[in-house]
């Protein structure tokens, strides 16, 4: 209800001027929504604050606002509590007037964004030659969801891919296949993903233990960089063969990105330093040139060093990142970068901004944000692996949740005695499977640490996607039994009569507001717990108001609030890059 938040302000605004001058223009009204349903909708605090100023007792000072406040339109007549606290009930009437407007409104009310800005959202990032693992699921599902929410905002967002697609581990990989393999460089597809990963171990337990392998692989790296046709060659066969296989992935969890790797900046990087060398910040320590960070020491408490070009001549991920924000900056014009990255490479992202920033690349109008997120953990509390101890694979961790979707779907049918076709069966299991993973980790706050657990996402009740899914299933099953088409009932008056459908009605109105706050502070969760809130709220309305059963005008009402429901809840999941089920 941003906008009446908007409106309830404004007036308040007024009403200060009104009561206490041309002074108390621009003073804050401290408006909130209220803590307790019982005392309203809203509550007013600035009562409180202009004490002091004003000389007088905030109950006095809330009776003189009061006075001046003209809400009529909006609110029952405001009531001072405590205090000084001025509560805000919304009229019924206005309450159905907004569902009225929003029923015919194809975004549910939401407005776009004021201005629209062109976004950046770095998301997943995999590397070459390595399989997507259970480290990179919460960068690609947060990335993902905040690109939605943006777009729908009407942001211009680019999703950019980061993939790790060059450096000394391609040398290696060449270099050891040139041994074992050659097939491998000349043709495409010769090998799988898993031999390919295969392969770069045993290259990488080469590399750190056989000197001589080293120097051949680092001139690998030579002849990558110089661009030999036959190196050249391979290393595009290696990144082709793994761009498909992370492909299968997005498209199993429906994920749309444009990839850019770190080989795009390598052109760019020696203007890096060169400009950096121009700007006075370099420094040379130990043959490496870096620059040196404030509020940023080593063990020893000196200062800690950022190094943008090795000892050898050779460049690395901090280089490539700043290559990558000028770039972003100057050719892709964008004013709002997001990183989505685990926590732990917090310092990283502080100490390139700040270089960026010393080094004036920044523009006043750009905002650098960094999305960290926590680690995934076992049922053990410890981090996800496999029994074997290896890291799990993120293409079995989605192929096991659909499993175990298949199981209780299953499971249930039989308990039931309901017959479906094994193509229901399936197509219904992918939905719920790949929409647990997402919901359960898109439903915690992301700085947190989660426990992944395929029965507690999979559960019909509690804050899950299946939970979800099953309402909008449900409120599909009032139209089917009632043989309602939702998109016929037309602009019908919405009447709120009983408490269950006030509380529901005043929380659909919030969508608006959920999804600005995500807007601004990008935490998917906050959208989560709405969807959450609202499908319980749904389920009370649904529990004690008859609704085909009920008389007209009140059974088109209750069927307008099963159909905004549905409505709201597959935007919302929509936005977090769930898909819906009309039948479950």
């Amino acid at each position: 209800m941003n906008a009446t938040q908007e409106k309830l302000k404004v007036q308040l605004e007024q009403a200060l001027i009104a009561a206490f001058g041309a002074d108390f223009a621009g003073v804050d009204p401290i408006l909130v929504s209220a803590s307790n349903p019982k005392f309203g909708d809203y509550q007013a605090n600035v009562a409180l604050s202009l004490s002091k100023k004003l000389g007088k007792q905030p109950r006095a000072i809330a009776g003189a606002i009061v006075e001046k406040l003209d809400v009529s339109e909006i609110c029952e007549p405001p009531e001072i509590a405590g205090p000084g606290f001025i509560n805000l009930k919304l009229k019924t009437a206005y309450l159905e007037a907004q569902l009225n407007t929003i029923q015919a409104d194809p975004r549910l009310g939401v407005p776009p964004a004021k201005t629209s800005k062109r976004e950046i959202v770095d998301f997943s990032s995999p590397n070459i030659a390595k399989e997507m693992h259970v480290g990179h699921l919460r960068s690609t599902i947060i990335g993902d969801s905040i690109a939605r929410i943006l777009e729908f905002q009407g942001h211009d967002v680019l999703r950019l891919n980061h993939v790790g697609d060059w450096g000394t581990q391609f040398g290696m990989l060449i270099a050891y296949l040139r041994e074992v393999y050659p097939d491998a460089l000349t043709t495409a597809n010769a090998l799988d993903i898993g031999d390919l990963v295969s392969f770069y171990r045993k290259a990488k337990q080469r590399f750190d233990t056989d000197t001589a392998f080293q120097e051949t692989a680092r001139q690998e790296v030579v002849r990558l960089q110089a661009g030999a046709e036959d190196t050249l060659h391979a290393w595009k066969l290696l990144c082709e063969q793994s761009r498909q296989e992370f492909q299968v992935i997005y498209e199993l969890l429906d994920i749309k990105l444009t990839e850019r790797g770190e080989s795009f900046y390598n052109p760019l990087l020696s203007g890096v330093v060169e400009d950096l060398e121009k700007s006075g910040l370099l420094v040379e320590n130990q043959g490496a040139k870096c620059v040196f960070l404030e509020g940023f020491t080593n063990r020893e408490g000196e200062p800690l060093p950022l190094i943008v070009q090795k000892s050898d001549g050779g460049y690395n991920y901090a280089t490539t990142d700043l290559a990558s924000l000028r770039y972003r900056i100057q050719q892709d014009e964008a004013k709002r970068i997001i990183y989505v990255t685990d926590a732990g490479q917090g310092n990283h992202f502080a100490q390139f901004f700040q270089v960026a920033g010393k080094a004036g690349w920044i523009p006043d109008d750009v905002e650098l944000v960094h999305v960290p997120f926590g680690l995934v953990l076992g049922e053990d509390g410890k981090k996800f692996k496999t029994r074997s101890g290896d890291t799990v694979r993120l293409r079995d961790l989605l192929d096991e949740a659909v499993s175990h979707a298949h199981a209780d779907l299953k499971t249930r049918l039989q308990k039931e005695e309901r017959q479906e076709t094994e193509e229901f069966i399936n197509e219904v299991a992918r939905v719920v499977g790949i929409s647990a993973v997402k919901y359960a980790d898109l439903s915690q706050n992301r700085t947190s640490n989660y426990i992944f657990s395929y029965d507690k996402m999979l559960d019909l009740k509690g804050n899950t996607a299946p939970y979800m899914l099953y309402v909008y299933a449900r409120i599909h099953g009032i139209s089917r039994k009632g043989d309602i088409n939702f998109k016929e009932l037309g602009n019908n008056a919405v009447l709120l009569q009983h408490e269950t459908e006030l509380a529901l009605a005043k929380y659909l109105l919030q969508l608006d507001e959920v999804i600005s706050s995500v807007e601004q502070d990008l935490l998917p969760n906050r959208l989560c717990e709405y969807l959450f809130e609202l499908s319980q709220k749904f389920n009370q309305f649904y529990d004690r108001c008859p609704i085909l059963q009920a008389e007209e005008p009140q059974r088109t009402s209750r069927l307008v609030l099963c159909d905004l429901t549905a409505r709201t809840l597959k935007l919302g999941l929509s936005l977090l890059g769930i898909q819906v089920l009309e039948r479950m």
